[in-house]
């Protein structure tokens, strides 16, 4: 069931949830900024200008409310506008560039972290053929937000509302959510998630090796060891699910965790350079200003305008 026929059945419009998740930004502060849902893996952002964020994605579901946004993801650009919504498979470095929003009409979405675990509950006990794909696929995609899954999400917003009900009914929404995920027409797209043994997870076990590891030389044959595959196989899957190299996704982290000393932590550049793995300082101004759009000594020296 898709939005229009959600609609005509009574199932909440775009604007009932966009004014009920705007109600929780409101209370909680108010003008722009992240929104967290403390303890319930749900996170509201509002905007009022187009920005860029270079972050890590965990395993989750974005749903685009009001405005638009990118996804810059290697060399791929993913686009999604209101009541669409930003899968995510695994932890993956990228851009998330919001390109619609004013203080008039503010880019407004909500995201929900994936419990796996859950997940995997809720699939055992869907009565359907759990077939893992045979070809991998990205780990990132973007659908359409059905009107059962928009009025689950509506109510997981509203039930904020009363704090004290939140761990006793919270729980029961969450495995409702799944439901509504697990069965809906991105079903199949989204099993690779919760299936244990699939491509999915085989390579997310190499990306864990690389974020614990993300400083130091890793060899390939190594991470493809961590994922039970062949060399060519690990090549192929995991250019396939990460639309990068292996080498592209680890030097995507060391620069994050760079950008991170030296605007949070006040770290030189020549520091952060040599924390994160790198030997040639030039080559890192280079492959930070490539990636940030500014030079390292930029950012130190924004950062520490902005303390003083």
């Amino acid at each position: 069931m898709h939005l229009d026929e959600a609609n005509r059945s009574g199932a909440p419009n775009a604007s009932t949830l966009l004014a009920a998740v705007n109600a929780y930004a409101d209370a909680n502060g108010g003008g722009e900024g992240y929104f967290p849902v403390p303890n319930a893996g749900l996170h509201v952002i509002r905007a009022f200008r187009p920005m860029d964020n270079h972050y890590v994605y965990r395993p989750s579901l974005c749903i685009t409310l009001q405005g638009g946004k990118e996804i810059l993801i290697g060399d791929e650009t993913l686009s999604y506008g209101p009541m669409q919504c930003l899968v995510i498979g695994l932890d993956l470095p990228a851009c998330g560039r919001i390109v619609a929003a004013s203080p008039d009409e503010p880019f407004v979405g909500i995201t929900v972290e994936f419990d796996v675990v859950l997940m995997r509950d809720i699939l055992e006990k869907l009565d359907m053929p759990v077939v893992a794909p045979a070809n991998p696929v990205r780990s990132m995609f973007v659908a359409d937000v059905d009107g059962a899954l928009a009025d689950c999400v509506l109510r997981m917003v509203r039930l904020t509302e009363t704090p004290k009900a939140m761990p006793i009914l919270f729980p029961g929404l969450m495995r409702e959510f799944y439901y509504w995920l697990l069965s809906g027409p991105d079903a199949s797209t989204l099993w690779r998630q919760p299936v244990p043994d699939t491509y999915l997870e085989r390579i997310g076990r190499a990306i864990h090796l690389l974020r614990q590891n993300f400083s130091k030389t890793l060899r390939v044959e190594r991470l493809a060891e961590a994922s039970n595959m062949s060399l060519s196989s690990f090549h192929q899957h995991f250019k396939a699910l990460t639309a990068m190299s292996p080498l592209q996704f680890q030097k995507q982290l060391r620069l994050l965790e760079a950008r991170r000393l030296l605007t949070a932590e006040g770290v030189n550049v020549a520091e952060a350079a040599h924390q994160v793995g790198y030997e040639s300082a030039s080559q890192f101004s280079r492959e930070y200003s490539r990636m940030f759009g500014n030079p390292p000594k930029h950012d130190a020296m924004s950062s520490k305008a902005a303390l003083a």
